[in-house]
């Protein structure tokens, strides 16, 4: 009396191809943390802005980004400039468009002296447009 099958199945084979669906799958995952952070990373300069009662944004068809960090150094679109090359790069505006109007964000801590000179190049490179922006008072931070 046997206790066995006697017939015997090959054994399976090893796959030899890669599945690609758990390496689809991590990279739409990915993509999707990309696209909610990306809205997160606009601003890579930090600035303390003043808090202002009233304030209301205006939408110009044209117009500078130039913030002052706590040290006073200066970034236009957040890429840091030094002295000359901020004065250039408002000629160069200026010529471009000339009523390209400069948004100023100046940390709360940088001294009165350094946002009326950087005013000051906007000034004499024919800009002459400058806003100046703010949280709102209920904003916390």
């Amino acid at each position: 009396m046997t206790f066995g099958r006697l017939e015997r199945r090959p054994s399976p084979q090893p796959m030899s191809e890669i599945n690609m669906t758990p390496l689809v799958d991590v990279m739409l995952v990915l993509v999707v943390i990309f696209i909610i952070t990306a809205p997160l990373l606009v601003s890579a300069v930090k600035v303390d802005l003043p808090r202002a009662a009233g304030i209301a944004a205006v939408d110009a068809p044209q117009f500078l980004l130039l913030t002052l960090d706590r040290s006073g150094r200066a970034y236009v679109d957040d890429l840091p400039m030094d002295q000359a090359a901020l004065s250039a790069t408002l000629r160069q505006a200026a010529q471009r468009y000339p009523d390209t109007e400069v948004r100023l964000r100046a940390d709360a801590q940088v001294p009165y002296g350094r946002v009326v000179e950087v005013m000051g190049l906007a000034h004499q490179a024919g800009l002459h447009r400058i806003g100046f922006v703010a949280q709102t008072a209920a904003a916390t931070h």
